[in-house]
């Protein structure tokens, strides 16, 4: 035992000491941050620098005239008397981005309508141009009705909805959750755990294959078991896998800390949370003063303290938990069918007839896992996260939303027994392949060399 705790020193120093180690544990946070951020706002922003201005041509009516409001990447120029058909060749040198064709037959006809460009419209415009459509044909087809005062009442009317979700645990205890923040957590749960077991576990493949072509292992063996080497291996780059999770951690709880301690405390929120009821089930109103507080903030900044007091309420302790479990009894079940891999060819190129059965599942995992987002109780979701090979990435998809104890449970135990059962299958090929040169395995031999009891 003790010559494998120098293998595990080994490695761990190793890798830890490497500049990319100390570079990725530092960008890893920045750029999955970016990852989830940027295409929000991208999507959210309304920044198009190219100004379209569209010429809006009716088919013999007036009923639009008007309708589209301009906006401040577009403006609708509302032409009379124009040919459709005279404009088409014409529209860009007149200094149209392009022609809104609109027929009266739009009323009964949804798709009677045209945006006839030289560029492909974006899909923020083309929502803008079908809402205010759809808006004022709504309103024409009420006022056939001849309701008095049509507009006060459709203003007096319109109303916007704003769920909130309350979950209650099994001792009564309500705490306010937000079903975006649990996506954002089931997203990143599972695309983490995709990320680190291939990586991790590709490493234990890379690092057996340069120790075999250079003979090195050979100089090994002579004082070490095979096995001892293959789990010195996989257990010293898990401890470097593990390091790094935890400084994310440590990372992520200072910078909780600190918008918590500034941005939250300027804006006062801090101690409305703190004033506010146990159980808000209870209560009919928020206290005046809570209220005149949140009125006095941004809407940006309502919605931002909402949703960061929404992901304090998650159970941090279970996913910080249930992470560290599937990541060591995942990646040490990939890492040993990694190992045995690596133990069994003579350089990388020769990997990829047995890479495709081992990557499927993980791939499949994490396809499960962005469908899990949307329905995670689905049976499809139930039976890939209780599956060990397909259970550390769906598990951790679903636990932001809530599982069950003796599912996790089950998950877990059959976790256990299956990484356990597959690191002695590679270290019966391990052993074996180690030594081996110049003969190009299939997976014939492998099986071979696992019933192979000397």
């Amino acid at each position: 035992m003790n010559k494998t705790a120098v293998i595990i020193k080994r490695e761990y120093i190793t890798r830890v000491r490497k500049k990319s180690f100390i570079i990725m544990t530092i960008l890893a946070p920045i750029l999955m941050a970016a990852l989830i951020i940027l295409p929000t706002v991208l999507m959210m922003s309304d920044r198009d620098k190219d100004f379209k201005k569209i010429a809006v041509i009716e088919d013999g009516s007036d009923l639009f005239k008007n309708v589209i409001p301009n906006t401040k990447d577009a403006e609708f120029v509302y032409l009379e008397n124009v040919n459709v058909n005279d404009l088409k060749g014409t529209f860009e040198e007149a200094g149209y981005y392009g022609i809104l064709y609109i027929s009266p037959e739009v009323i009964n006809i949804p798709n009677a309508i045209q945006l006839i460009s030289k560029k492909q419209p974006s899909i923020g415009l083309l929502d803008h141009i079908s809402g205010s459509l759809e808006k004022e044909i709504e309103k024409q087809k009420l006022l056939a009705y001849n309701i008095e005062d049509l507009d006060g009442i459709l203003k007096s009317i319109r109303t916007n909805i704003d769920i909130q979700t309350i979950k209650i645990d099994d001792s009564g205890q309500a705490k306010e959750t937000s079903t975006g923040i649990a996506m954002v957590l089931a997203y990143l749960g599972g695309l983490l755990m995709y990320m680190l077991v291939f990586i991790f576990g590709s490493q234990v493949m890379r690092g057996v294959i340069e120790e075999k072509t250079s003979r090195v292992v050979e100089v090994i063996v002579s004082s070490v078991k095979p096995v001892q080497l293959m789990l010195g291996k996989i257990i010293g780059i898990a401890l470097v896998g593990l390091t790094q999770f935890m400084i994310w951690v440590i990372l992520t709880v200072g910078a909780v800390a600190f918008v918590k301690g500034t941005v939250l405390k300027e804006s006062g929120l801090t101690e409305i949370t703190q004033n506010m009821p146990q159980n808000i089930l209870s209560e009919d109103n928020i206290p005046a003063e809570a209220e005149e507080t949140i009125e006095a903030l941004s809407p940006e900044m309502a919605e931002f303290s909402k949703m960061f007091e929404s992901a304090l309420n998650q159970d941090w302790l279970l996913i910080i938990f249930a992470f560290i479990f599937y990541f060591i009894t995942g990646y040490f079940l990939y890492a040993s069918v990694f190992a045995a891999i690596g133990s069994a060819v003579d350089n990388e190129t020769e990997t990829q007839q047995f890479m495709l059965p081992v990557t499927i599942p993980i791939i499949l995992g994490l396809m499960v896992a962005v469908g899990t987002m949307q329905n995670p109780e689905s049976s499809l979701s139930f039976w890939c996260s209780i599956i060990p090979l397909t259970s550390p990435i769906v598990m951790m998809a679903r636990i932001p939303f809530g599982v069950p104890a003796w599912q996790i449970i089950l998950s877990m135990a059959l976790m256990v027994i299956t990484f356990l059962a597959f690191v002695w299958m590679a270290a019966k090929i391990y052993r074996t392949g180690i030594l081996m040169y110049g003969k190009k395995t299939s997976w014939k031999e492998l099986w071979k060399w696992l019933k192979y009891s000397a």
